[in-house]
């Protein structure tokens, strides 16, 4: 059976590529567009639960639009769903990316001017202008020059990319220093090293590293998987996680999180794997 999160179809329309292979209505090339507002909520089914959530300037193959919502599969990992119409806009290459945690959009190159909207780290920007502490954005935005990064200037160590979301409160299917879970937390570490990660922790387990053997000596950045949760090790004998218990990003020895998360009736560790 198709994994509906990455499978371009929904009966009503499915992508080209899937001819023969699936039942739809109509089959489309899709058109590429953009997120144009600061974040995004990708949804199972119109107007239903949030799976995932995509940020400003990610790209998106859209393949219908309907009631008000677009049927999209996202640029960046695969994942198919819902969004709101009214969130995309024209397609453009970006050239910058959000590097910091989280950042502002102002209206004029000036730290004092109130704010317009909050992005999160990963945020697509396309910069049109330099100005001395500002880069402005195609749509007459400015953005403060050290929170950003230009496409393919990634960073090297994606331990140290979560550790910068410590403290961020826990959100299912969040992917935004507002709020974001487990694979998100992974996924948000590993883009901005320039490293392709899926959304989900299952899907994140078949894709990701190489898997430890029993018994191996940890190291950071190595990633542990449970069903339906992942955490990334910044030592030896520490991780990061974002986790529904303390609901928020935190610390945990590794030891204590696989006997609490085992003691809760939540399974043990099913793998440990190695980028």
């Amino acid at each position: 059976m198709s994994d509906r999160r990455l499978t371009p179809a929904n009966g009503r329309v499915a992508h080209v590529s899937l001819k023969g292979q699936v039942v739809a209505e109509r089959f489309t090339e899709g058109d590429p567009a953009r997120i144009a507002v600061p974040l995004a909520d990708l949804l199972a089914a119109p107007g239903g639960r949030r799976d995932r959530q995509v940020l400003m300037g990610e790209g998106v193959l859209v393949l219908d639009r309907h009631a008000g919502f677009a049927f999209v599969q996202a640029e960046k990992d695969g994942y198919c769903g819902y969004l709101a119409e009214a969130a995309l806009g024209p397609d453009r290459a970006a050239t910058h990316w959000v590097s910091a945690p989280a950042t502002h959009l102002y209206r004029a190159p000036d730290l004092k001017t109130p704010e317009v909207a909050l992005l999160t780290m990963g945020a697509r920007l396309t910069i049109a202008a330099e100005h001395p502490r500002f880069l402005e954005t195609a749509d007459g935005l400015f953005v403060p020059r050290p929170h950003l990064a230009r496409i393919g200037d990634w960073t090297k160590d994606p331990a140290g990319v979560a550790e910068r979301f410590f403290g961020t409160p826990y959100l299912w299917g969040g992917n935004s220093r507002s709020g974001i879970d487990c694979s998100g937390l992974v996924q948000a570490a590993l883009t901005a090293c320039g490293i392709a990660c899926p959304g989900d922790s299952d899907l994140q387990e078949r894709a990701l590293g190489v898997a430890l053997p029993a018994g191996a000596a940890y190291q950071r950045g190595d990633l542990f998987f449970w069903k339906g949760h992942v955490a990334m090790a910044v030592g030896p004998d520490r991780l990061i996680h974002a986790n529904g218990f303390h609901m928020a990003v935190g610390y945990e020895g590794i030891a204590d999180a696989i006997a609490r998360i085992e003691g809760r009736g939540e399974g043990s560790v099913t793998s440990v794997g190695r980028l």
